[in-house]
């Protein structure tokens, strides 16, 4: 094991060496928080593929195809479903609005009265997305160097804290590059052909195997339209995804490198459900289908190629951790923080608020690794998040941008009514039931339509300015500020 040690300890030593080039270069809000809003084509695709397709994809859909066959490959299809959406239909006039979260393009939309509460319902969404990604340390370094599971979250964590906190979204992006390229060499280029090669090929895979793990609904009709529900609008919706969509350098860069992001995530679903069957013909009886992936990984892959492969799960874990705590720190700090204080920033203080959020992004992150110390279900946190996150804004977001009608007085009823039917529906049927996701929607669109048509229309001014951002036009006078700091920065 001396060779994937060694692969994996100068993976993880690259990762704060990222980290330390990024504080050099995040000099202002901006750049700390969007990477300066100066991303291309090949780096946005890159990143924005690296940060949806984390732990979850990578494990828990090796995990689904061993238990369910080629169909297992439906809850990252649905993710690619969601990112193909959001970068086709909404990306690029969300990168148009030159905003950093999204409760400031409720408030742009409404007229600055839903901020706080949104910020809330986002907060403990990308609070429990973080948490997750931090428990599946505990599975990789088992594997690696047979871990204690509190020390194997406190070091993975603390590394992608540690270059997080440093550089911002610079640091992240860049580790996230590089996360994408050994995600795809690892998974996509050695794993999936290896693993199809060692059970003997697709004809004696079909050989072994009950015809239902070919067959694409598989899984069930219930379950996939449950992860349709959850994960292909949650993809249009959460403060991580559209922090990555405020990145890019314009808006036609937000829309063709989404679109080429969310078809790689297309192919990664197959991969990884194709990976799972290989390992349900080599292993038919593990006692759990998450333990799928590192059972294959350990016992099938020659030495240097299996630290390669380990060190692709570990970035598709670091890679969503780390997009998930900065964007858990920015609506902290940036929607919560500074509007329950009343705080007001004076113009030019960039640097004073790169040092706030990367205060922010460092208190976040211990919280982080001390509930997932806490936590063991990683499945109920995400369930939880995501619910949370479609039963509460997916009304009011998605009926901002698309129905001139929608008040301030009907998002704010939005989000109360359908976060508390939710919260109330887990408590009745259960975390991991479908049923809270299902009627908490229903009961937010409702509250949304009745009581945007029952209260006054929206002012006109509020409108007008709103289109204005949403064509380009109306960028404040502290963005202004920031691209000339931004420019005199690149310049020095």
């Amino acid at each position: 094991m001396a060779v994937d040690y060694t692969v994996i300890v100068v993976y993880l030593l690259g990762m704060l060496a990222m980290g330390w080039w990024g504080m050099r270069r995040a000099k202002s809000k901006s750049e700390f928080l969007v990477a300066g809003r100066r991303l291309g084509p090949a780096m946005y695709s890159g990143t924005m593929a690296a940060i949806v397709l984390g732990g979850a994809s990578t494990i828990g859909g090796v995990g689904l195809g061993y238990q369910y066959g080629l169909s297992g490959a439906w809850m990252v299809f649905t993710i690619g479903l969601g990112l193909l959406a959001l970068s086709v239909f909404f990306s690029a006039r969300i990168a148009r609005l030159k905003v950093y979260t999204v409760s400031e393009m409720l408030d742009l939309r409404y007229g600055g009265r839903a901020g706080v509460i949104s910020g809330v319902v986002m907060w403990a969404y990308t609070l429990m997305l973080a948490v997750t990604s931090t428990i599946a340390y505990a599975t990789i370094f088992d594997v690696l160097f047979d871990m204690n599971r509190t020390l194997a979250i406190i070091l993975g964590g603390s590394i992608v804290v540690a270059y997080s906190t440093l550089g911002g979204m610079w640091s992240i992006t860049i580790t996230d590059m590089v996360q994408f390229v050994v995600k795809t060499i690892g998974v996509l280029l050695l794993l999936l052909p290896i693993a199809v090669v060692k059970a003997g090929g697709f004809s004696e895979m079909k050989a072994k195997l009950p015809t239902e793990y070919f067959d694409p609904l598989g899984i069930g009709g219930e379950t996939i339209f449950t992860y349709v529900l959850i994960y292909t609008f949650g993809m249009l919706i959460g403060q991580d995804i559209w922090q990555r969509v405020f990145t890019a350098r314009s808006d036609t860069t937000a829309k063709w490198g989404g679109t080429v992001a969310g078809t790689y995530c297309l192919v990664y679903a197959v991969a990884g459900a194709v990976i799972g069957t290989a390992a349900k013909v080599l292993y038919p009886t593990l006692p759990s289908a998450d333990a799928a992936f590192a059972t294959i990984v350990k016992d099938e892959l020659p030495v240097g190629v299996r630290g390669l492969v380990l060190a692709a799960a570990l970035a598709a874990v670091m890679s969503t951790s780390s997009g998930a705590l900065i964007a858990c720190a920015t609506v902290a700090n940036n929607d919560i923080w500074s509007r329950m204080r009343g705080i007001v920033k004076p113009e030019g203080e960039d640097h004073d608020e790169v040092k706030g959020n990367r205060a922010f992004i460092l208190i976040m992150g211990i919280a982080v690794i001390c509930t997932a110390i806490a936590l063991n279900n990683v499945v109920e946190a995400l369930t939880v998040a995501y619910n949370l996150l479609v039963g509460g804004l997916l009304v009011p977001i998605l009926g901002g941008l698309l129905w001139k009608r929608g008040t301030a007085p009907g998002a704010l009823a939005s989000i109360v009514v359908g976060g508390l039917a939710v919260v109330g529906l887990m408590a009745t049927y259960g975390i991991l039931a479908n049923e809270p996701v299902y009627y908490g929607l229903v009961s937010s669109l409702v509250a949304y339509v009745v009581v945007s048509l029952a209260t006054k229309p929206t002012e006109e001014a509020v409108l007008v300015a709103w289109r204005e951002r949403l064509a380009g036009r109306g960028a404040s006078a502290e963005a202004e500020a920031e691209a000339e700091v931004e420019t005199a920065a690149v310049r020095a």
